[in-house]
């Protein structure tokens, strides 16, 4: 049992909440996908995308069978590379399957329909926006927060019925 005067980290509570929930795979792969061209580098990432973790499994989808043919003899440089990235052996084994990988940096284009009629925003609804995502620490998601409340704000909107 701790003595009265120790805390611990948040950080911890969370490992140890997610580690009872089961949600550690889930949070890997999360982080996988986030941060794949860093572990992996740019031409395995550019080829494969870290699609889900299952039983210490990494299921990863590749572009094509040249690209599966050597990441087999890549496996265990692989896993290495992953357990080390997260400080504990939360992948064994990788199972490679051909697949399409999705476009880095996709956003759908609105429809047509939608960007004839959304009028630019004004400039006080460019600052409540700004004033409202000034507390998200990482640029690009606060960029596209405020792209989003931007376009979906500047669109005219459907009379109420009844």
């Amino acid at each position: 049992m701790r003595g009265l005067g120790s805390i611990d980290s948040v950080s911890s509570v969370l490992v140890g909440l997610a580690r009872r929930l089961g949600l550690e795979s889930k949070l890997l792969e999360s982080r996988l996908r986030r941060d794949w061209v860093s572990i992996v580098g740019e031409p395995i990432a550019s080829n494969t995308w870290p699609d889900q973790i299952r039983y210490k499994k990494l299921y990863l989808l590749v572009h094509n069978s040249v690209w599966l043919h050597q990441l087999t003899f890549l496996k265990p440089t692989l896993i290495h590379k992953l357990n080390t990235v997260t400080g504990a052996e939360l992948v064994t084994d990788i199972v490679l399957r051909v697949g399409e990988i999705p476009e880095a940096d996709h956003v759908p284009a609105a429809p047509e329909a939608l960007r004839a009629t959304a009028s630019p925003p004004s400039a006080a609804l460019l600052a409540e926006i700004s004033a409202h995502v000034t507390t998200i620490q990482d640029p690009l998601l606060r960029d596209r927060l405020a792209q989003l409340m931007a376009q979906a704000l500047g669109q005219p909107r459907a009379p109420k019925a009844g």
